[in-house]
C-alpha cells in the first residue's frame, strides 16, 4: 500500500514522513522505522506497530484505538490529544513522551 508516495509495509523507513491525517486504519508497520514522522491527526485504528520506533514521532490527535504497540519506541513522541482507548503497548520507551489529553 502507497500513502502520499511512502510505502507502508512492516519495517518501512518512514523517518521523516509526513502521514499527517492519513488513514492508516489496520496498516501493517510492525518494525517501522517512523523516527519524527509526522502523524498529527493520522487514523491508526487496529495499526500493527509492533517493535516501531516512534520516537520523537508527532501523534497529536491521532487515532489509537486497539493500534498495536507492543515493544514499540515512543521517546519523545508527542501524543497531545490522541485517542488511546484499547491501544497495546507494553514495555517500549515513553521516556518524554508528551501524553496530554487536553
Amino acid at each position: 500500500m502507497k500513502i502520499n508516495g511512502y510505502k507502508i509495509e512492516p519495517g518501512a523507513d518512514l523517518s521523516e514522513a509526513d502521514l499527517s491525517e492519513a488513514d492508516l486504519t489496520g496498516a501493517k508497520l510492525a518494525g517501522a522505522k517512523l523516527t519524527g514522522a509526522n502523524l498529527f491527526g493520522a487514523d491508526l485504528r487496529g495499526a500493527d506497530l509492533r517493535g516501531a520506533d516512534l520516537c520523537g514521532a508527532d501523534l497529536r490527535v491521532a487515532d489509537l484505538f486497539m493500534a498495536n504497540l507492543i515493544d514499540a519506541n515512543m521517546v519523545g513522541a508527542d501524543l497531545t490529544g490522541a485517542k488511546l482507548t484499547s491501544w497495546h503497548w507494553a514495555s517500549g520507551g515513553l521516556t518524554g513522551a508528551i501524553l496530554d489529553q487536553q
